[in-house]
């Protein structure tokens, strides 16, 4: 029996299922593969945790996209959890003639980290990653990696949330109930 307050989609479309993913809230992140001249920069929601042992994070791009042979050929990547400031730098970097190069890395202020990837010291949080597998899904590719570096913003940073087509603050502090 379905309750009356759910709307079933069959068959799902395109434009169904970005509607029903819409209601699922996710975190903003920049993608960065590189630095200095480098550097190149998107805007996903795509982070999941994979594993504590060892420490593994996924991330989801499109399979024929520039980002993919860029992570390929240097071997990894950081994911930079944006802040509520950030959301201007989220919109830049989801289009197609975002910033490259030193032009980005100015940008969204940020610097080489360990791995050599760009990492924005204003972040949430950031993860640098070595490349561990690479699993095809549909038109995208799971970029699962191997987290050797992780910064942390002090506690209190709010992160940038988007929900149902839009931006969208935490409410409460944070307390569990």
């Amino acid at each position: 029996m379905t309750d009356p307050g759910t709307t079933l989609l069959a068959p799902p479309d395109t434009a169904a299922f970005r509607a029903a993913m819409g209601a699922f809230p996710t975190g903003v992140t920049l993608l960065t593969q590189g630095s200095g001249d480098g550097t190149i920069v998107m805007t996903l929601n795509s982070l999941a945790s994979v594993s504590l042992d060892p420490l593994l994070i996924l991330v989801s791009v499109k399979k024929d996209g520039r980002m993919r042979p860029r992570i390929r050929r240097g071997g990894g990547y950081a994911v930079n959890v944006l802040g509520e400031q950030h959301r201007e730098l989220s919109s830049e970097f989801a289009r197609p003639d975002r910033p490259e190069g030193r032009r980005a890395m100015t940008r969204i202020g940020a610097v080489e980290g360990t791995t050599g990837h760009a990492v924005v010291p204003s972040a949430v949080a950031a993860f640098e990653c070595r490349l561990d597998t690479e699993v095809e899904a549909g038109d995208h590719v799971l970029l699962i990696g191997r987290v050797v570096a992780v910064h942390r913003a002090p506690d209190g940073a709010r992160p940038l949330v988007f929900h149902q087509g839009g931006y969208t603050r935490l409410a409460g502090t944070g307390e569990t109930p």
